[in-house]
């Protein structure tokens, strides 16, 4: 069995953004090796997604990002279980990055954005992986 240092449970923590424990037993369980690891996390945040899919998500953000040249505006509005969550950075920064992947790709529904691709996967894996991070139910709404 491999020696599991600090250091590598903090490349692994870094590089999935999955809590620390979960890295150190994602690492202890593929004996340390990291691209497995990687995707034991990526399989565990996929599970705790569905697990998360039935929970009210009422609280949220609205975005708006109007073009370059001022002639259309795109909003768009998600939501998290808590108010907490949606002050988050990484909520703040997920909200932005779709509303601007909304208006680049000119989407005009939630269902063409679930099946559009953003950062090479598809949105809606994308989305899973947010929710496994943050640990909340998020819904896009409109």
């Amino acid at each position: 069995m491999a020696e599991i240092t600090a250091a590598m449970v903090k490349e692994l923590r870094e590089s999935t953004g999955a809590g620390m424990m979960d890295c150190k037993n994602a690492l202890s369980e593929t004996n340390g090796d990291f691209d497995k690891a990687v995707q034991l996390l990526r399989e565990k945040g996929l599970g705790k997604a569905a697990k998360k899919a039935d929970r009210l998500a009422a609280e949220g953000l609205v975005s708006v990002k109007v073009s370059d040249d001022f002639t259309s505006a795109t909003v768009s509005e998600i939501n998290s279980e808590t108010d907490f969550v949606a002050k988050n950075d990484q909520f703040i920064a997920l909200t932005k990055d779709t509303t601007a992947h909304i208006q680049s790709n000119s989407l005009q529904s939630v269902e063409e954005l679930h099946s559009s691709t953003i950062n090479g996967v598809k949105f809606e894996e994308y989305l899973k992986s947010q929710i496994a991070t943050i640990g909340e139910n998020l819904v896009v709404r409109r």
